[in-house]
């Protein structure tokens, strides 16, 4: 159902124009979980293919005719085209290609039943940049790790820049938020390899890590990286080998390394 926006102050672009990610996250409380913007085709589709369901749609006017296979997919939902002036006032509007979707969010899963069968898993604690987090999950995706979790202080995943980043593979590979790294890795017989700069790190390519059956890939926060603690309580503590004086990599960079590496016993 096509319809016509002729004014950004229409109350039908409020889901993209005027409400935040956390009064997106909480849109339906206390019945049902909220929503989150989908932008790109690509990314959209690749939350229809797992499951998602749409609330609704923007695109920009002459894109309508374009994007009607991926519109159809989307079933009878209202769709809301508006002129390039107008849909321009959005934030980020260039990076999305003259879509977006309004998508309703699922309940999320235990740790428990996406780990339970995983043998490499990536842990990001406090990641909050959600540019990290995006390209955090399209390396996990790529390079074959089976799942993530995620400290409640980082980034959600399903935020515009975050899924938009990880070119949709928010949506194929299995997540979820957790409490504490280290119950839910011992529950779960999990070894825990922190990624920090310490004097008794081994080198990530050290064969004992490929022997391990089960193990989780630990990051942390930009810039001050993982706490201590969890440093401590993690069971390896491995730093990539570097030169020319560097010392350290950006968190998504030294993740996709991690997830080459130590990945390669679950190819």
């Amino acid at each position: 159902m096509q319809i016509k926006i002729t004014d950004f102050s229409d109350e039908n672009l409020n889901v993209y124009a005027r409400l935040n990610e956390n009064e997106l996250s909480h849109f339906y409380e206390p019945v049902k979980e909220g929503l989150f913007i989908a932008e790109t085709p690509n990314v959209i589709v690749r939350a229809l293919d797992a499951g998602y369901e749409p609330v609704s749609m923007l695109v920009e006017d002459n894109l309508y005719v374009t994007n009607l296979p991926l519109i159809s997919r989307c079933g009878d939902v209202p769709v809301y085209t508006a002129p390039l002036p107008i849909i321009e006032k959005l934030t980020g509007y260039t990076l999305t290609r003259g879509v977006l979707c309004a998508m309703r969010r699922k309940t999320l899963p235990s740790a428990y039943d996406i780990c339970s069968n995983a043998r490499r898993i990536v842990i990001l604690e406090d990641v909050m940049n959600p540019t990290n987090v995006g390209a955090m999950f399209r390396s996990a995706a790529a390079l074959g790790m089976d799942a993530m979790l995620l400290t409640k202080g980082s980034s959600d995943p399903l935020y515009r820049r975050a899924s938009r980043v990880s070119m949709g593979t928010v949506f194929q590979i299995s997540w979820t938020f957790i409490d504490d790294i280290e119950t839910v890795c011992r529950s779960l017989s999990f070894k825990t390899v922190a990624m920090a700069l310490r004097p008794d790190s081994m080198s990530i390519d050290d064969e004992m890590l490929k022997k391990e059956p089960r193990l989780a890939v630990v990051l942390g926060t930009e810039g001050d990286g993982l706490r201590n603690e969890t440093i401590t309580k993690c069971d390896y503590t491995v730093m990539i080998p570097m030169m020319h004086g560097v010392d350290s990599l950006n968190v998504a960079a030294a993740g996709a390394v991690a997830c080459w590496e130590l990945g390669k016993r679950s190819r």
